[in-house]
């Protein structure tokens, strides 16, 4: 077992304890101790999942969260004081996968873990596919028929968000949410210069268009316009 486990979190008793147990359990360990840091360690170094405190120092565990979700879908467990079922609701929302309240069981945070990595390790390893469009995140291609399609990182996530969701319409909130984040201005037109990227590349050899505009509301993945 070699997964690497992100940990940001202030106080430096539960750092120990959350350090040493989870080195015991054979996971590599790096931390941080305020938002910033670790969003910055996070993204620079990507790990296989985030412990998250929500009271930190600068920008808070909610705001990390949030920022984290909106680069992808790296598990987040939230750790907190917080135990009120609107915190929760709250916490669950800014995009936390799992929820755990302070004082907890190491051995409960252990199996919580394991089984968030576990479920994470599926759906990256998935294969979706729509009309005679492939997209295979284990190898992190994407085919039209046989024919391989180049996409940037961005371009990649945008597709993602669609293959995930066929035949179902997106609105540009919704897109904007998920694909650039909590903190993008939603004004600007980046979205239609990434849809016009995309179908350009999905229909390259005059395959039939697959992504379409449903005016004033959003896009959608399906057959027919």
């Amino acid at each position: 077992m070699n997964e690497r486990i992100l940990i940001i979190e202030d106080d430096p008793a539960i750092l120990k304890v959350l350090q040493r147990g989870l080195a015991y359990e054979g996971y590599a360990v790096d931390i941080a101790t305020d938002g910033r840091t670790g969003l910055n360690m996070a993204r620079d170094r990507r790990p296989d999942l985030v412990i998250l405190d929500w009271l930190l120092p600068g920008m808070d565990g909610l705001e990390v969260c949030r920022r984290l979700r909106s680069s992808g879908n790296l598990p987040i467990l939230m750790l907190t004081a917080k135990d009120t079922v609107q915190d929760r609701v709250e916490g669950l929302d800014a995009g936390a996968d799992d929820y755990l309240v302070k004082p907890f069981n190491l051995d409960e945070l252990a199996a919580r873990v394991r089984a968030l990595l576990r479920r994470t390790q599926t759906e990256r390893n998935q294969v979706y596919q729509f009309a005679d469009l492939t997209m295979d995140t284990a190898l992190h291609q994407v085919k039209r028929g046989e024919r391989v399609v180049p996409l940037t990182a961005k371009e990649y996530d945008l597709l993602e968000l669609f293959m995930r969701h066929p035949r179902q319409v997106l609105t540009r909130e919704v897109i904007f949410d998920r694909v650039w984040g909590y903190d993008f201005g939603g004004e600007s037109n980046v979205l239609e210069v990434y849809i016009r990227y995309l179908r350009q590349k999905l229909e390259a050899q005059g395959e039939p268009r697959l992504l379409h505009t449903v005016r004033g509301v959003g896009y959608v993945l399906r057959e027919n316009p």
